[in-house]
């Protein structure tokens, strides 16, 4: 073996040296022979067959031939010139052509020898050619560490731009490859090599670079799946497993008097068999010593809040304070506002603190809160700021928490000595993969069911041209005493366009609903907050029927009365966003209605959203689309897309491979929680590289 380790920089690999290693880093991040060793192409091109030139085809596939070049010349066009060389095989020819590199390749160009040329051939004035073809003198070919499939590597412009082609990335593998020696560590143990018939590490790694078959490339990439995600679950299992043995918290050990009249005497509706069963989750890891780490998710209207006000509720009998804290100033009122409305007459002392309170009333909150007369604190980011000091807070609450960073979430960790007891809500469904992936160190509870009663909204998709017979519907509903949301994209690097959309429309509808008929209202992202608030307080008491909006309302008031909602150049949301805006109606026991316009000219992408809004309104299904059309780095926000940084597998895909790996894990760790005994030796030694590296996993929750 050579003196090269997984460690070296990759400038001391044949073909590379300080400049374009110094590419590499900045491009790729590629620092290290080891990085470079887990750089995997994302596609493959089968090069098993040869083509005669009497065989091509008009199509845009890539082929490969063997023939001679038997002539060049340059020929002058009006911006620079091209090189075009005849190439010729015992069945016809075709022309090569060079628009780039012309000097060099002119030189470089062997006259009547044996290439393999590839490429994809142009059809024009009844002949071939082929711009920039790959090629390669036969002798060559023969000699390299090639395989039929052929790898293809992801790319940057200015990768290409510096002359590091697909072809340059290849020969440095093979240098790789060449110089070290290739028998990896094995990072797994027999007994899972054994049960999920995978191939050796070694084995993997060639064949992922170098397939000697279909076969050997289905297995090598099943195989290095299967470990990244294994390694992925191994750590995220085990920190829960030791957060819950290490991690202490307060013990609830009692449900009292708050709990039991507010259930008995003022819960305003019968709980759904999925409430009650997550408040029995959430009561059991309350009454554990260890902290409680949970997310509940459920869908728009499925009652989390009342959930939520229970488990504050058990905090305040157990005589600790509770706090909930949301991303907007708008939900955080209304989560006042409801939670104060179900407690009146109950003695309890809660309050709101956002940015807007004013400077005398926060300073009794703080001093309020300090000396454990306040109960209950509902906020923004405001929460968490210095000043913000509980006297024992036992219960963190944080709704729809993918708006807030790590740092912002651990800031209210930090309050006490003991860590408070955490839950963390959210309205966008997360399909499970991309759970199991993100939150696989939180327990997970999932109300999915709506409370009783509620009809399902029924959505349709009208193109622009239908107008007038969508304003004949709101009509209709109207004169049945309902309200109607009318909602504008609001997208901040075209303001201005989407601004006299809004316009636009608020003076159409105007124009079709006059006063004093009928009253509009309009909201949008401009507006001063105290005027935002007196037109949504007009359209919450009824005062005005329609309400013309930015998506400011997609969390929102709770309206029962609004039964229609229509989403204008609904093409350009994504669809939790159309999911999120549809829930606005449906809160009454009315049938509501939710109509998507858009114009004719529709991408793929948007057809197929569309489509999904139509079919369902189940918020777990349209994730998964969402997450198919998306990818999950989109999906979760910044804060967490880091923690999807795979090599090779892919959460929308590999969700069987993911639920595979979580259970070997797991059944590892139940039995070796420390990984000591001898057989678990290679997953300790991996681990603990792992864990020196990637410092990721401690900070997702």
């Amino acid at each position: 073996m050579s003196s090269y380790n997984l460690n070296t920089s990759i400038a001391y690999l044949k073909g590379i040296g300080p400049s374009r290693a110094d590419l590499l880093k900045k491009e790729l991040r590629i620092r290290t022979i080891g990085d470079l060793l887990n750089f995997f192409p994302n596609r493959y091109i089968d090069r098993t067959s040869f083509y005669k030139i009497n065989q091509l085809q008009q199509n845009s596939a890539e082929i490969q031939i063997v023939g001679k070049v038997t002539s060049l010349k340059t020929i002058q066009q009006k911006r620079g010139s091209r090189l075009v060389a005849t190439f010729v095989d015992e069945t016809g020819s075709i022309e090569l052509v060079w628009f780039r590199a012309i000097k060099w390749i002119k030189e470089s160009i062997k006259m009547n020898t044996p290439y393999v040329i590839f490429g994809k051939t142009n059809y024009y004035n009844r002949s071939f050619s082929m711009p920039h073809p790959e090629m390669e003198l036969v002798s060559d070919y023969k000699k390299n560490l090639r395989t039929a499939m052929q790898p293809v590597y992801p790319s940057t412009e200015m990768l290409t731009n510096k002359g590091v082609s697909n072809r340059v990335i290849q020969k440095m593998m093979q240098s790789l490859f060449e110089e070290i020696d290739t028998r990896f560590l094995e990072t797994l143990s027999d007994e899972i090599i054994y049960k999920y018939n995978l191939i050796s590490k070694s084995e993997a790694l060639f064949n992922i670079h170098f397939p000697k078959s279909q076969e050997l490339l289905t297995s090598a990439q099943y195989r290095l799946k299967f470990e990244e995600l294994f390694f992925i679950q191994l750590q995220l299992i085990r920190r829960k497993l030791i957060r819950k043995s290490k991690i202490k918290g307060y013990t609830f050990e009692k449900v009292g008097d708050y709990f039991n009249i507010f259930y008995k005497n003022k819960l305003p509706f019968e709980l759904t068999n999925a409430q009650k069963r997550v408040v029995k989750e959430i009561r059991k890891d309350l009454a554990s010593n260890a902290q409680m780490n949970r997310l509940l998710q459920g869908d728009v209207g499925s009652g989390k809040t009342i959930v939520a006000l229970l488990s504050i509720l058990i905090a305040l009998d157990n005589g600790y304070q509770a706090t909930l804290m949301a991303p907007t100033e708008i939900l955080a009122t209304q989560h006042f506002n409801s939670i104060k409305e179900l407690l009146c007459d109950m003695n309890i002392k809660i309050e709101l603190l956002t940015g807007s309170v004013k400077t005398k009333a926060r300073r009794i909150i703080h001093e309020n809160l300090e000396n454990g007369e306040l109960h209950i604190l509902i906020g923004t980011h405001a929460l968490i700021e210095d000043k913000v000091k509980f006297k024992n807070l036992g219960l963190a609450i944080i709704d729809e928490q993918h708006r807030f960073g790590v740092e912002q979430r651990s800031k209210l960790w930090l309050k006490n000595e003991l860590p408070p007891h955490v839950l963390v809500m959210t309205a966008t469904p997360i399909p499970r993969t991309l759970a199991m992936s993100v939150y696989g160190d939180l327990d997970i509870s999932i109300i999915d069911e709506l409370p009783p009663g509620r009809k399902e909204i029924a959505t349709a998709h009208r193109y622009d041209s239908n107008r007038l017979s969508v304003f004949k519907f709101m009509k209709d509903e109207i004169a049945k005493g309902r309200q109607v949301y009318v909602v504008y994209p609001l997208i901040k690097e075209s303001e201005k366009m989407d601004y006299k959309d809004l316009m636009d429309g608020y003076e159409s509808i105007s124009r079709e609903f006059p006063l004093p008929k009928y009253q509009v209202s309009i909201v949008h992202g401009k507006m001063k907050p105290s005027d935002k608030e007196f037109e949504m307080n007009r359209f919450l008491k009824g005062e005005t029927q329609i309400m013309v909006a930015t998506t400011v309302i997609e969390v929102g008031v709770n309206i029962p009365n609004a039964s229609v909602m229509i989403i204008e150049s609904a093409e350009r949301f994504g669809l939790s966003q159309l999911h999120q805006l549809r829930g606005r109606v449906g809160r009454g026991a009315d049938q509501s209605y939710c109509i998507l316009m858009t114009s004719y000219k529709l991408s793929s992408d948007a057809k197929t959203r569309l489509k999904t809004m139509v079919e369902t309104s189940d918020g777990f299904k349209i994730a998964d689309v969402d997450l198919k059309l998306r990818g999950p780095g989109n999906l979760m926000g910044k804060q967490q897309s880091g923690v999807l940084n795979l090599k090779i597998a892919d959460v929308v895909n590999d969700g069987e491979i993911l639920s595979q790996a979580r259970a070997m894990a797991f059944e590892i760790l139940q039995k070796d929680p420390s990984l000591a005994s001898p057989k678990n030796k290679n997953i300790r030694v991996a681990y603990q590289k792992l864990s020196a590296e990637s410092n990721i996993w401690s900070n997702i929750s």
